[in-house]
């Protein structure tokens, strides 16, 4: 597999060039949102690799008893850096959805930082920091400071369709069965292996649960792997754009309710890279559809394929535990991750409680290219539905 592209695909012009109201969108950048693949560049399975290498694909044997390979431990002088840049951004008075590498100088973390995404987009995907002082610092600052690291890694994006930029894993007592209606992220229910609208994703611990609430992920290079070796028709299944996503009622005006979409795509070009695109609660969803005729039902081959997937993302995971001021940083284009089950303290102790950065890392710097019309934008991904204005609450609402 060579991840060099020789194709030239036609230019669309990138939202980020277009004119968006600073008045709403403060860093004058709208996310992207949804949108279907260019169906007319998707890649059939017989031109998929045979295997994937690189660094993309590991083992979790060769990371469970050595976490100093995937742990970076924040020094005091790092901390100190975000403290000053955190507390030079209250005083500047710009709202935190206008925070930006312009107005959040790391000078001496800023490079450091740069080889950090080299290693999430094009490395193992994942790394923990550890020693993120939430308690001492509280939620406002923390997000701050947070937020301000992240925008060295790519660009946020919403998450939600009330444009939440800053968002935050945790049980809001909501329906977990009713998966037509309710993102998972906001109940206690397991979250199955997946991948989220956004090239990067990050995760900071400001209280954890109980029980339970603990991370697995995978390469989902391993995966492919291992598929195309044991079950190459499960694999070629999912690399079929026969697969609809439901987009849980989050469409802006004149858009449809879903997607079809494919779970395995090629990076458009000659020989691309293996880009994987998943989330089981969204293909099972959509019996409102399928049962009036209107999409068809998943099939047998389909079921199975997502079984088969799933058993086998677990089978190859890498466990870890998030502790209060960890942050987990994930590549979406080639790591997976899952959640267990948990149970949350009893009253007044606070519930697990997560903050979540998705972060876009648009083709024309680095980031990978996708068969999707958004992928030279700068906030590509997430969800956007039509102008709702980005926020970032300091709590779940």
């Amino acid at each position: 597999m060579a991840p060099a592209l020789t194709e030239t695909l036609p230019q669309q012009i990138p939202s980020s060039k277009k004119v968006v109201p600073t008045s709403i969108f403060p860093d004058g950048i709208k996310t992207s949102g949804q949108h279907p693949p260019l169906y007319d560049i998707l890649k059939s399975y017989n031109e998929f690799p045979n295997e994937v290498d690189g660094p993309t694909v590991w083992d979790a044997n060769d990371y469970k008893n050595n976490p100093e390979r995937w742990t970076h431990h924040l020094s005091q002088e790092e901390i100190e850096e975000l403290s000053e840049a955190a507390d030079s951004f209250t005083a500047s008075g710009i709202p935190l959805t206008g925070i930006s590498k312009d107005n959040f100088s790391l000078p001496n973390l800023s490079s450091w930082l740069g080889s950090i995404r080299k290693e999430l987009l094009n490395g193992k995907g994942f790394i923990l920091f550890k020693g993120f002082p939430v308690e001492r610092w509280g939620n406002h600052k923390s997000a701050i400071a947070y937020m301000g690291l992240g925008t060295y890694l790519g660009y946020f994006v919403s998450q939600n369709g009330k444009g939440h930029v800053l968002g935050h894993v945790k049980d809001l007592g909501e329906d977990a069965n009713q998966i037509d209606k309710v993102r998972i992220y906001r109940t206690n229910a397991r979250q199955f292996f997946h991948a989220d609208d956004a090239d990067i994703v990050g995760l900071l611990c400001i209280a954890r649960a109980l029980e339970g609430g603990e991370s697995d992920i995978v390469s989902s290079h391993h995966v492919y792997n291992t598929l195309r070796r044991d079950r190459p028709d499960v694999l070629k299944t999912l690399t079929e754009p026969i697969w609809y996503f439901d987009r849980k009622g989050e469409v802006s005006q004149g858009e449809e309710p879903y997607i079809r979409t494919s779970v395995f795509y090629l990076e458009p070009g000659k020989e691309g890279r293996v880009y994987c695109k998943w989330d089981p609660y969204y293909i099972r969803s959509l019996t409102r559809f399928s049962d009036a005729g209107i999409i068809p039902p998943l099939s047998p081959a389909q079921l199975e394929a997502a079984d088969v997937l799933e058993e086998t993302c677990k089978r190859l995971s890498l466990h870890m535990i998030l502790e209060v001021g960890d942050i987990q940083f994930l590549s979406n284009a080639h790591v997976l991750h899952a959640r267990t089950e948990y149970k949350d303290h009893a009253p007044p102790a606070p519930r697990r409680h997560l903050m979540r950065l998705w972060l876009a890392t648009p083709e024309g710097e680095e980031g990978w290219k996708l068969p999707f019309k958004d992928s030279g934008e700068k906030k590509r991904g997430g969800v956007q539905v039509d102008d709702v204005e980005p926020v970032a609450h300091l709590d779940a609402d």
